[in-house]
């Protein structure tokens, strides 16, 4: 990827005060409970840099992404994830890749979303509307992606994804997104939050051994009861990360009830492994009445520009015959 500057200097001095993106990873209720805590105003913000989007296109692909990064704690050795989600709305969808290495990548499925009158909240339904997702995994050693697909529920991002995982993985699960845009539309603060609670078997034997009785079930229903209600008070993402929040605070705060323990950190970027290389071998190997319309009529250079993430590679004509 060719990484695009962030031109904004007031932008990027309120970016160098805050921390560094991080993601962390804890587990509570006695291993009961994953779950992942992102900041990413830094990560949110090389998107939009990459892909050059206004302010509606980015608290879309915005959300996108950071629910992206939330799916990396739920791989599982080498994996790579796909996302697409296609919705008859204006927006139209995007596609969301991440890797377990650490990177996201991701597009819009259009370049500008049409707005007909002002907006008066950040309710994205009006411009999603019914769809599909699909979601594609592909494992170390695997031959091919296994897929799956269910309809859009919600038309909201992080909820839509947690109602993937309910109807195709059979997984109670939750994600919440939050972008801080500043009144001049910078994104000033963003940050996304995972939740996972296991199946009711191994762990520990208070709550993780096979609920079979009834009182057994009532106090699973009630774990379960809880960890949503702490779920749904936790703060505006965005906003605490816009003012300096600390990942800490949240995990150790809002969480304290069920004694969460950070497992570790992880590097979490707005990347791709795209480079000039890979797209001149491609070129290279085009049929050959097509390599030489190009040889005579160019254009020279050629300009190939990647989808996921907005790099413009200029390749001299010169360089394919070499």
């Amino acid at each position: 990827m060719i990484k695009a500057p962030i031109k904004d200097a007031e932008l990027n001095g309120h970016l160098q005060k805050l921390p560094k993106d991080d993601m962390a990873i804890f587990v509570m209720a006695d291993g009961r409970v994953r779950g992942a805590l992102f900041h990413g105003t830094h990560f949110v913000n090389q998107m939009r840099a990459q892909h050059d989007t206004g302010i509606l296109e980015t608290m879309v692909l915005g959300q996108a992404v950071l629910c992206g990064a939330l799916l990396i704690p739920t791989m599982k050795g080498r994996e790579h994830i796909g996302w697409r989600y296609e919705v008859a709305g204006p927006a139209e969808g995007f596609s969301v890749e991440a890797d377990s290495s650490g990177y996201v990548r991701g597009y819009l499925f259009t370049e500008s979303i049409p707005v007909e009158k002002p907006l008066d909240s950040w309710n994205l339904a009006p411009f999603l509307g019914e769809g599909t997702m699909t979601v594609s995994t592909l494992r170390e050693n695997d031959k091919a992606p296994s897929v799956s697909s269910v309809n859009v529920f919600n038309k909201n991002i992080a909820q839509d994804l947690a109602w993937y995982f309910s109807q195709s993985e059979q997984i109670n699960t939750a994600f919440n997104t939050g972008i801080q845009m500043d009144a001049k539309g910078r994104v000033i603060g963003a940050g996304g939050l995972f939740l996972q609670v296991m199946p009711g078997t191994g762990g520990t034997k208070k709550f993780g051994a096979q609920t079979g009785s009834a009182s057994d079930k009532a106090a699973d229903d009630g774990l379960l009861s809880r960890v949503e209600t702490a779920f749904k008070t936790a703060p505006s993402l965005g906003q605490w990360f816009s003012e300096g929040g600390s990942i800490e605070d949240i995990v150790y705060g809002l969480f304290r009830e069920f004694k969460p323990s950070i497992a570790l950190h992880r590097d979490i970027r707005f990347d791709c492994p795209c480079n000039r290389d890979t797209y001149l071998d491609y070129i290279r190997h085009l049929p050959s009445d097509e390599l030489t319309d190009i040889s005579k009529n160019g254009p020279d250079p050629l300009e190939i520009t990647c989808r996921n993430c907005g790099s413009v590679y200029k390749i001299p004509v010169s360089d394919i015959f070499n």
